[in-house]
């Protein structure tokens, strides 16, 4: 399954001068500390928070006439936590998209997309209240911060801002692709019923199905 890193919004002080250094070249330990004018055990305890936030992680060792030492690199897709370009390009594509594709077809990309992007997620486990709790909580690790309701036998995510806000723009095609990844995940279900005004925010209806099974994903509800 691909790594995932967390968007590093706190990363600042001596974490963001070592993930700085990775970005350049692989080092170890004692190559950071030199370089930063640090203790060895200073630095060791940074790259263990890095590593938990899922940004670095040991790239092999490092042959040394005393002994080998373990070489710290970025993990793959690290780059692109850093990027700003990912939000304005992918507004201008969804724009393009609107103004090419008829509504219907546009809607189906979306959820295309979205259901490629729930593949890379393991299935929730449970039943139907476990999983929309499990994907409450996916949703928060992705940044998005939201509670659950019960609603009409089934189940509401509201959240207190839009994770793809910057992409919306008023564009419900968009909220179409996070309806199909809770909807894959969820193996249930969903209907988005987001806020796209000046305060985006994200919701989501969840139809009750069997309380010990599956509820059978047939998309949005109607």
């Amino acid at each position: 399954m691909p790594v995932h890193p967390r968007r590093p919004g706190s990363l600042t002080g001596t974490r963001e001068r070592i993930v700085t250094l990775l970005r350049r070249s692989r080092l170890t330990a004692k190559e950071i500390a030199a370089r930063l004018g640090l203790t060895h055990n200073a630095v060791r305890g940074h790259l263990a928070a890095l590593e938990r936030e899922g940004l670095v992680r040991e790239g092999g060792l490092q042959r040394s006439a005393s002994r080998p030492a373990v070489v710290y690199e970025l993990v793959p897709g690290a780059e692109a936590v850093f990027s700003k370009a990912y939000i304005p390009f992918v507004a201008h594509l969804v724009r393009v998209l609107q103004e090419r594709l008829p509504s219907g077809e546009l809607d189906e990309v979306m959820h295309t997309v979205g259901r490629r992007l729930a593949a890379e997620w393991p299935r929730l486990r449970g039943d139907l209240p476990q999983r929309v709790e499990a994907a409450s909580v996916l949703l928060e690790e992705l940044g998005a911060l939201n509670e659950v309701d019960r609603l009409d036998g089934g189940f509401v995510i509201r959240g207190y801002g839009c994770l793809l806000a910057e992409a919306v723009h008023g564009r419900p095609e968009v909220c179409r692709a996070m309806e199909s990844v809770l909807g894959e995940l969820l193996e249930a279900p969903v209907r988005e019923c987001c806020e796209r005004g000046e305060r985006p925010r994200c919701c989501f209806e969840i139809a009750g199905g069997d309380a010990g099974g599956r509820a059978t994903p047939d998309g949005p509800m109607k």
